[in-house]
């Protein structure tokens, strides 16, 4: 087997990128359709969905993919206007502040369901169908490095998180078979139009405790979606990649901002 430049390209396939309206959602949509994708972007904002959409040149559908119904006919849609969907991107997810002593029955809910029960309602239905059809196709879940290590303030979301984790080695698990491959990436920091509107637009200091000493890009979120889409990572299944400038490798160490030593907790 040689390995060629196409190998990357994904030309002739259709993708789903769920809340690819804004963020990290919108840059993995534009990634994959900068390498020959049609894309449908699933969202619930209608006003930033459809100009995702435009700016991909692909689907712009309102969809809540809390709801089974909603990707039921989200999917359908797709398949009429796209073709049969091969690759999807499960980026969907949100999250604010609980803490633990603090968080209702029902704060637990919401964030298990923008974070975790959307990864099984568009794994299960896109897979389904690339089953049916003896088709293979590429599974990316969206997870954070929360969800591999502790969150303080964020208990219910970094244990959903936590659970996409798993979940994408028991899919992929359950999947190979049937050639259907299941990874995940998990950022850090990155660079976002939130983040950018949180800091000012000014990005002195962020990213100070990553080891790589600045924030992430949704390009470079994009770059790895695109790889793990593409035939360039055909043997790769059931693996979280972490997009954090070296976070989670350092276990807790960074370099001190102002010395520039290796620190481990407190400076």
């Amino acid at each position: 087997m040689t390995i060629t430049p196409s190998d990357i390209l994904l030309t002739g396939r259709a993708a789903v990128v769920t809340g690819g309206g804004a963020g990290i959602g919108r840059g993995i949509a534009e990634g994959l359709a900068a390498f020959g994708a049609s894309v449908a972007i699933w969202e619930r904002d209608p006003q930033t969905c459809a100009a995702a959409a435009e700016a991909v040149g692909g689907l712009g559908l309102t969809t809540d993919v809390r709801d089974g119904e909603a990707v039921d006919v989200a999917l359908q849609r797709t398949e009429q206007e796209l073709g049969l969907v091969s690759i999807l991107v499960n980026n969907a997810g949100g999250t604010f502040n609980s803490p633990l002593l603090e968080t209702s029955e029902k704060g637990w809910d919401a964030l298990y369901r923008s974070n975790l029960r959307h990864v099984l309602l568009c794994t299960q239905r896109v897979a389904r169908r690339l089953v049916d059809t003896s088709h293979p196709g590429s599974v990316i879940n969206v997870t954070s490095i929360e969800g591999a290590r502790a969150a303080p303030g964020y208990a219910a979301y970094a244990a959903a998180k936590a659970g996409v984790i798993n979940y994408t080695k028991t899919a992929s698990f359950e999947l190979a078979p049937h050639r259907i491959r299941v990874n995940a990436l998990a950022p850090d920091l990155t660079m976002t139009e939130g983040l950018r509107g949180l800091t000012g637009g000014g990005l002195d200091g962020v990213g100070g405790g990553i080891p790589m000493r600045r924030a992430g890009d949704v390009d470079e979120m994009a770059a790895a979606a695109v790889f793990l889409a593409s035939d360039m990572a055909s043997y790769i299944t059931g693996q979280t990649i972490h997009i954090d400038g070296g976070t989670e490798a350092a276990g807790g160490w960074y370099f001190h901002p102002q010395t520039g030593e290796a620190t481990l907790g407190p400076g």
